[in-house]
């Protein structure tokens, strides 16, 4: 009965929360809500709480009981009765927004010394800064032809937050480049949707290799081929001397055995990923041995 109901909070809270949002920007700014809208929309809140309630607390409990701390027992709660993809999105916008105040500042995202970053967002700065021009055309036209304030309000504030969220996905892909750090590791991102880290000795060939794939930002072929594209497009192709994990934008794992990715200068990266100074792939004779010890497994 219990999971009957935790599927059907999830679904809940996907309805009430951005209805709930919109009443309270609403507010803020000063339109006029009827009455019984807003009985019924806060008699859905108290439900919907009461349902949480219903759900989590016998979960909290159970998990305290078990020896967790709170945070460990709330965490857990969270886990099970918000859905994966929602906690990653509302993660990812609140990472966007923190990018977008380190572009503000001409700052990037955790590069450790010796590091070196290559960008990846050439291909679509172009593309971005036109849908950054057509929205704000279309908020202006449209806070000038909608004559109900209600839904001017609404529109308006849905609007000027889409034109924030745009800047701040083009600044978590400026802010966040690819990485290869002092070992001789790869880290590959894009924004703060995709982070995926390869050890130096995973790492057994690099090339530069122009494709356009189909498909969307993240695709793996049935060969384990992942294609991290922007623009459409990869520009370097590393060979695995085996199979890594990566989790996807929403949450969905998977795992691959080459890498192709877009790099603003994919001859740099490629050099960097194969100087005689970084670590050495496998495979080792038994009687050699690494220069030195690799580095440890992604989490």
């Amino acid at each position: 009965m219990r999971g009957q109901v935790a599927r059907g909070l999830r679904v809940a809270v996907w309805a009430v929360l951005p209805g709930e949002l919109a009443l309270v920007v609403c507010l803020v700014a000063g339109v006029r809500i009827p009455g019984a809208v807003l009985l019924g929309a806060e008699a859905l809140v108290v439900g919907v709480l009461a349902l949480e309630a219903y759900v989590m607390w016998p979960l909290y409990a159970a998990r305290r009981r078990a020896g967790d701390t709170r945070r460990e027992a709330g965490l857990a709660v969270v886990r099970t009765a918000v859905p994966v993809a929602l906690r990653r999105l509302i993660v990812h916008e609140f990472r966007a927004l923190h990018s977008l105040g380190l572009w503000t500042v001409r700052r990037r995202h955790r590069i450790p010394e010796g590091a070196r970053p290559f960008s990846y967002t050439e291909p679509q700065t172009g593309i971005m800064w036109a849908f950054l021009f057509v929205s704000v055309v279309e908020t202006v036209v449209l806070a000038l032809v909608i004559p109900w304030p209600l839904v001017h309000a609404i529109v308006l504030v849905v609007d000027v937050y889409g034109i924030v969220i745009i800047l701040a996905l083009h600044a978590a892909a400026v802010t966040r480049p690819h990485l290869v750090e002092a070992d001789g590791s790869l880290r590959l991102r894009y924004g703060a949707l995709f982070d995926l880290r390869v050890p130096a000795d995973a790492i057994a060939s690099a090339r530069v290799e122009r494709r356009f794939p189909d498909g969307g930002l993240v695709r793996v072929d049935e060969d384990g081929t992942l294609d991290l594209a922007v623009g459409s497009q990869t520009t370097v192709t590393v060979e695995l001397t085996g199979a890594v994990e990566f989790v996807r934008p929403l949450g969905r794992r998977g795992s691959a055995r080459t890498l192709r990715f877009h790099a603003d200068d994919p001859r740099s990266a490629v050099a960097a990923l194969t100087a005689p100074g970084r670590a050495a792939a496998p495979p080792l004779t038994r009687g050699r041995t690494a220069p030195f010890s690799p580095p440890a497994p992604p989490a």
